[in-house]
């Protein structure tokens, strides 16, 4: 519903409608709705109906109706009192007080107990399964290799995803049926066909096991150690969601004009590559190796301060103090082996900047010291941030489908000339 004062088919609803009922047809005009929908709202308990004596049909309460459309129209879109941000219900991630929960669960906790997959399945359905292995059919594998492997070689990791999700969406006649079972087995073997369709880094890979064991074998060549693999498989159960970033945002938008899951995880994607998004690990990499290159954090970071830039790694707008995701990563790292130089680096990035001002180490720092310490290249951490918040995009999807249909149309406030203009020309 636009931002414009709630009215009726009589006028604005308020003091003077007090006692007054309206039928399915007015209620559903003063809501924006269809007149089903005014019954689902009925059969939700949101809304009461009572049909009077000799009457053909329900009515509501016209006071009700009202609150009902300010809470929708509060719930669904922004408004001047809000600085025109859209909000949108979910009930997904919550971030608070430096802290941040799926569906109500301290994140940092869940991502030090359980597997990503695990971790997917508790932000899909509400339940844990201890044990969950993701696969793909073969098939899907099949056709998203072989359209990875068509891109020209400097592609990068972005770029091989959606190419991969488009395969795999080509290949699945029932990519259209939208149910929750559908959506939730998409789910499950979308992600593994997307890290079976990176190019492997090891003669070696493997496409069995844990997700995270498939995944390292595509960034890096070396052979893991298990303090590793734990590593970056916390890395993915940490970064699964973080609220309405820009990709889920993207996300939650495709999914609301009712695209299907490996359409809006393409959406979520082509967002993701921004560098203020998916690919600020790659900038924060890139400045741990220059700092480790010249042992001294001082000269590194004063090149980007005099080239006007922000020092990659540091600060979030969602964490006044620490994040936590960074805070509970560094932890792990420091029983990797060979991490304690691309840890001393970050710590010294964190205490150079602090003199010109002070902010906390993010989690694309974090990402860039797995990254860095893993021998993985820059763009690693890109692809690590796109598959985990594959999982995460996932359930968003299947959270919008629950919602009406095209709720997220924002109205246009028109800046431009005036009509009528003269034809061009």
């Amino acid at each position: 519903m636009r931002d414009q004062e709630v009215t009726g088919p009589t006028g604005p609803a308020g003091p003077g409608d007090e006692g007054r009922r309206l039928s399915t047809k007015e209620a559903a005009e003063l809501l924006g709705v269809k007149p089903e929908t005014v019954y689902a709202y009925v059969s939700r308990g949101q809304l009461g109906s009572r049909r009077e004596p000799g009457g053909r049909g329900s009515t509501f309460d016209a006071e009700e109706v009202t609150a009902l459309a300010q809470r929708n129209r509060r719930d669904t879109g922004g408004s001047p009192s809000t600085g025109g941000e859209l909000s949108v219900r979910t009930g997904i991630t919550l971030i608070e007080d430096d802290r941040y929960y799926y569906r109500g669960v301290d994140a940092t906790e869940l991502a030090a107990r359980h597997s990503y997959e695990e971790i997917a399945e508790w932000l899909w359905t509400g339940e844990l399964r201890p044990g969950v292995l993701f696969s793909a059919p073969e098939t899907a594998v099949t056709a998203a290799r072989q359209a990875v492997d068509a891109l020209p070689e400097h592609s990068g990791p972005t770029d091989r995803l959606r190419v991969a999700a488009i395969a795999a969406s080509a290949n699945d006649p029932l990519r259209f049926d939208l149910s929750e079972n559908a959506v939730l087995g998409t789910a499950r073997t979308l992600i593994p066909t997307l890290v079976a369709a990176l190019p492997p880094m090891r003669y070696d890979p493997v496409d069995d096991g844990p997700l995270a064991h498939r995944l390292w074998t595509r960034l890096s060549g070396r052979i893991p150690d298990e303090v590793s693999l734990r590593a970056l498989d916390a890395a993915l159960g940490l970064l699964v969601d973080h609220d309405l970033a820009a990709s889920t945002l993207a996300v939650r938008v495709a999914a609301s004009a009712r695209a299907h899951a490996y359409a809006a995880v393409s959406a979520g994607l082509g967002v993701l590559e921004g560098p203020l998004h998916g690919a600020a690990s790659g900038l924060a990499h890139r400045l741990l190796l220059d700092v480790l290159e010249q042992g001294n954090a001082a000269p590194v970071v004063a090149d980007e301060l005099r080239a006007g830039r922000r020092v990659p790694g540091l600060g979030h707008r969602l964490y006044p103090g620490e994040d936590p995701r960074a805070r509970a990563l560094f932890a792990l790292l420091k029983a990797v082996p060979g991490a304690g130089a691309a840890l001393a680096a970050a710590d010294d990035i964190v205490a150079t900047t602090a003199r010109h001002r002070p902010l906390h180490a993010n989690i694309d720092l974090a990402l860039a010291v797995l990254t860095v310490a893993s021998g993985m290249p820059a763009s690693a951490g890109e692809t690590i941030f796109a598959i985990a918040r594959s999982a995460g995009w996932i359930a968003h999807i299947l959270e919008e489908y629950g919602e009406r249909p095209l709720r997220m149309r924002p109205s246009g406030r028109y800046v431009g000339a005036r009509p009528p203009q003269p034809l061009p020309g």
